[in-house]
């Protein structure tokens, strides 16, 4: 009796073949984008503020390859001292989130609790915003900065990863220039993330 060693040496050619092709290690894994939840910004000071399109701003800011941002229903708090509150934490268990961005704007002219990192000097300077309506023929407008206090806080973490205060020196449209300052908040909070 003759035996046929064709059919057999096909099956085994085949295994072989996927033997080898087949990756010896699993490649590493991306790590995952940490998700940040921003609390809606408060405002401290006796300026009429739009806070909502402040913290839309921020959120869209923050949104990109390296992080994920989501706006809160809950506010930051009024407290001089920026810490969660139990809606914002009980939010942002709800939402799965790493990270809350707690965002508020204040008066220089206040008491401070403790010491912030200074991020830009803003100061007593004119006006110098063609659309200012008291400028022109009156001469400069002197108006105070005003400060956006932020500081980022990792989920069951009492301190502050970040606790910032940047200086605005606001032009006619208080809320226009508030808005760039989003910006400028969100690429700190960037800064700090690509460390962890």
């Amino acid at each position: 009796m003759r035996h046929s060693s064709g059919p057999l040496i096909l099956p085994a050619l085949f295994l072989a073949f996927v033997a080898a092709a087949w990756p010896q290690e699993l490649p590493a894994q991306p790590q995952a984008r940490p998700k940040v939840c921003v609390a809606l910004v408060s405002n401290a000071t006796t300026t009429s503020l739009f806070v909502e399109r402040m913290t839309e701003r921020l959120t869209k800011s923050l949104n990109g390859n390296k992080v994920i941002a989501a706006a809160m229903d809950s506010a930051t708090t009024k407290d001089r001292e920026l810490r969660p509150t139990l809606e914002n934490s009980a939010e942002m268990k709800t939402r799965e989130c790493d990270y809350v961005l707690l965002t508020q704007i204040t008066d220089p002219k206040a008491h401070r609790t403790e010491p912030r990192d200074q991020i830009s000097i803003g100061g007593k300077t004119p006006s110098v915003d063609a659309s200012d309506p008291m400028g022109g023929s009156s001469g400069p407008v002197y108006r105070d900065s005003l400060e956006i206090d932020f500081a980022l806080f990792r989920a069951g973490k009492p301190t502050a990863v970040t606790n910032a205060t940047l200086l605005e020196q606001p032009s006619a449209n208080v809320s226009d220039s508030l808005v760039q300052a989003m910006d400028r908040a969100a690429n700190r909070v960037h800064h700090e993330l690509k460390k962890k």
